[in-house]
């Protein structure tokens, strides 16, 4: 058996998996907020309990950098140490994943009921693939082709500098550097950059709506006014994250070759789909002289809200003795 994790910014799931190939089937799985434990050995316990007997992997997508056996989590203060999880669980076969590594595992496969397909394109089953994701923060990976199989190499891209391609995406750098200097990619497509998008469209301009956008359910109460059309700056802050969002997707698919596809993870991009559908693959396309190349990239949104705590345990399957 293998038990599996992804553990996010704000949430983490943990779940049971049998053994199968090439996808591990789920056996129980549960959500905790990551911020209610003060790191994860009393998150594993917590959560489980005494870990099942029959557990021989332990596989971890975590929200940061892998090096050397651990990770320093980006928007939580917490350091994962492998050596700490070998200590809480009493399995020594662990296998620590950045979690958009982890996601990327289950992309190949996936089932068509799990997607939401933008465009079909045309895939090259030889090509290589990629994946974005946005939650409370942003990530992303590709997915290498390699004797015939897709291996994900971690980044992190996320913090790279946003590029600024319009008059309201200039005016919002400008903002954002105003008030915490630099201005990453995450800062603006990710469920952080939509309180700053937020912040900066009604900084003139208050509605019903406009609040804290940062305490829970802020961005939310923004999602619902753009899709009521109540309120006009909500609609512009969806409007511009969306854009944003479909235009470092295509950045992403020129850096991967992302012949074989586009993946698009993540808790936001599903909860506006709508509006995903809409606009995203302007700006995704929005590529001279490649627009050619990005016509042909199938673009899929992952509509499976686990996919990251699958493909942590698909990653595991690496750990298993065949016997």
């Amino acid at each position: 058996m293998i038990l599996a994790a992804d553990i996010g910014g704000s949430k983490t799931l943990v779940g049971y998996f049998t053994v199968e190939r090439p996808r591990p089937r789920l056996v129980s799985a549960r959500s905790v907020r990551t911020l209610d434990y003060d790191g994860l050995p009393s998150l594993l316990a917590a959560a489980l309990g005494p870990i099942d007997p029959r557990v021989s992997v332990v596989a971890l997508g975590v929200a940061g950098p892998v090096v050397d056996g651990q990770v320093t989590m980006t928007n939580v203060p917490w350091r994962v140490r492998a050596a700490d999880v070998v200590a809480a669980t009493g399995v020594a076969h662990l296998r620590l994943l950045n979690d958009l590594e982890a996601m990327a595992h289950a992309v190949p496969v996936l089932t068509a009921d799990e997607l939401r397909t933008l465009q079909a394109g045309v895939p090259n089953p030889h090509g290589n693939a990629a994946l974005i994701a946005a939650g409370t923060g942003l990530g992303e990976a590709i997915l290498h082709r390699v004797n015939g199989r897709l291996l994900p190499v971690p980044s992190e891209a996320g913090h790279s500098d946003f590029a600024a391609r319009t008059d309201d995406e200039l005016a919002l750098v400008r903002h954002i550097r105003a008030a915490i200097g630099r201005v990453d990619i995450e800062r603006v497509v990710s469920g952080i950059g939509l309180v700053h998008i937020a912040t900066f469209f009604h900084d003139a301009n208050r509605c019903d709506v406009a609040g804290d956008f940062a305490a829970p359910g802020g961005t939310a109460q923004v999602s619902a006014a753009a899709a009521a059309g109540t309120c006009r700056q909500c609609a512009r802050t969806l409007d511009l994250f969306v854009d944003a969002y479909g235009a470092e997707a295509g950045n992403l698919a020129l850096r991967a070759v992302a012949t074989a596809g586009l993946f698009v993870g993540g808790g936001i991009a599903p909860r506006v789909l709508p509006l995903v559908e809409q606009r995203f693959m302007g700006p995704f396309l929005d590529k001279a002289p490649m627009a050619a190349l990005l016509r042909d990239v199938p673009v899929h949104v992952i509509l499976n809200d686990q996919a990251a705590l699958v493909g942590a345990a698909v990653a595991g399957l690496d750990l298993v003795s065949p016997h």
